[in-house]
């Protein structure tokens, strides 16, 4: 047995406004979206899933007895975080931070274990980092 891949899903209030950013601003393209998930594609690759968590249910619930009920609540939204590996970061980089989403402590840096990254953060504030070996 060996794993190939990891296709990251990132928890998003509003999926249309997240599909909108996702393929508008950092480039993906949209492979299939349903009610509340989304597939996005960058050159006919599966790459990250979108899923709704806007369940505002738990607002109204015992939350010292029963934070998470459906396991979609609203508050679970931006707590995600990804690496996606790049080809070109630094014609990436000067693509993307005229858009002002770069995250203010991750602008492009090379790291001591070799790679040169940056991060940038979607509506929702789930981190999404690019990164290059060097």
């Amino acid at each position: 047995m060996r794993m190939l891949r990891t296709v990251p899903a990132m928890p998003v209030r509003d999926i249309k406004q997240s599909i909108h950013f996702y393929c508008d601003q950092l480039g993906f393209t949209l492979g299939y979206h349903e009610k509340g998930f989304a597939v996005l594609l960058n050159h006919e690759i599966r790459f990250i899933h979108l899923w709704e968590a806007s369940d505002e249910s738990w607002r109204s619930r015992d939350l010292l007895h029963k934070p998470i009920a459906s396991g979609a609540e609203s508050f679970i939204a931006g707590t995600a975080s990804c690496r996606i590996e790049v080809e070109g970061i630094d014609e990436l980089y000067r693509r993307i931070q005229p858009l002002g989403i770069i995250h203010p402590n991750a602008h492009l840096r090379d790291r001591w274990w070799g790679e040169r990254e940056f991060g940038v953060v979607d509506p929702d504030n789930n981190l999404i980092e690019f990164y290059e070996a060097h």
